[in-house]
């Protein structure tokens, strides 16, 4: 029997890491803890998080802490943040470290993987949560599920097993597909679409549970995501872009994603990491991506105005 996960280090206490952090505080408090640094190491021990109207007080470690390392590292920043993030993690990871990294795009893992080895890593996804932050205010209505596992096809492994008998203990609903990789991809597309245009368009999720404008735009998105996964060998199709429609069917059509929440807050988006990363693998690959590169300007100039 694998040996239980009891040390947790969570990078990154916003919408994403707060919820998921409150849910694993409450299974066991001892087991958790944020790592941070500077003023919002502060700001965290001195204002604490507020979840579902629930105050929580998570011990904050400082990242140059040097008691012993995690037995699981969550990394859930924004993409701008991920570079501050491996360096505030590095006394979190020792030789047996898991590390899953929640955030949003496909470049998360690799860029993890370089500083402390794909070794370590297990690739995830956050899917269905309606996470919303407010300054340490944080509500949801649904807990999404953590799909995770091994990278490619590999069948699942001891780290699998011990992550998944963690988030059973702390009632997180989780999967492991048999290609983690595809998987990937698969949440990268529904970003790249759903959540660039309800930023460009100022569209809540009900904006795109109708035909119209907003969901005609998203799959022209989409669709050039899956054309530069066509030549990258991995396995997207237009029956991808119809499958997500069972997922968005459920979310509150008042609900926001998590893009149009950082404009509303006035805060920097990660479009680098969608639209970008269309525009660089489409020039790298000879693919067209006109839609992303419109996506890209519309909400470049959106962040201009307030940034």
């Amino acid at each position: 029997m694998e040996r239980p996960i009891t040390h947790i280090a969570i990078i990154g206490a916003g919408a994403v890491g707060g919820a998921y952090g409150a849910m694993l505080h409450d299974a066991d408090p001892a087991s958790v803890s944020f790592v941070a640094t500077g003023e919002h190491l502060c700001r965290l021990r001195d204002r604490g998080l507020v979840v579902n109207g629930k105050p929580y007080t998570i011990p904050v470690r400082d990242a140059d802490d040097t008691s012993a390392p995690a037995d699981l590292v969550i990394v859930a920043v924004k993409h701008h943040q991920l570079d501050e993030a491996l360096d505030e993690m590095r006394r979190s990871v020792g030789e047996e470290t898991i590390i899953l990294s929640l955030m949003n795009g496909v470049e998360s893992e690799e860029r993890i993987g370089r500083v402390y080895g794909d070794n370590h890593i297990l690739p995830a996804i956050v899917l269905g949560i309606d996470a919303v932050r407010d300054g340490n205010r944080i509500t949801y209505t649904r807990k999404g599920k953590i799909c995770f596992g091994e990278a490619g096809t590999r069948p699942p492994g001891p780290r699998v097993r011990r992550v998944r008998a963690l988030f059973a203990r702390a009632a997180i609903p989780c999967e492991t597909p048999p290609d983690m990789t595809r998987i990937l991809w698969w949440k990268f597309m529904i970003n790249v679409g759903v959540n660039q245009v309800s930023a460009a368009l100022h569209a809540r999720y009900g904006a795109f549970q109708a035909p119209g404008e907003a969901r005609e735009l998203m799959e022209s998105a989409m669709r050039e995501v899956v054309l530069l996964a066509s030549h990258l060998h991995i396995s997207l199709t237009e029956a991808d872009i119809t499958g997500w429609y069972a997922v968005l069917g459920g979310l509150s059509p008042d609900a926001s994603t998590s893009m149009l929440q950082d404009v509303d807050a006035r805060r920097k988006t990660e479009v680098e990491m969608f639209a970008g990363k269309v525009i660089e693998l489409g020039r790298r690959l000879g693919v067209a991506t006109p839609v992303n590169e419109r996506l890209f300007a519309m909400i470049r100039r959106i962040e201009d105005s307030y940034l």
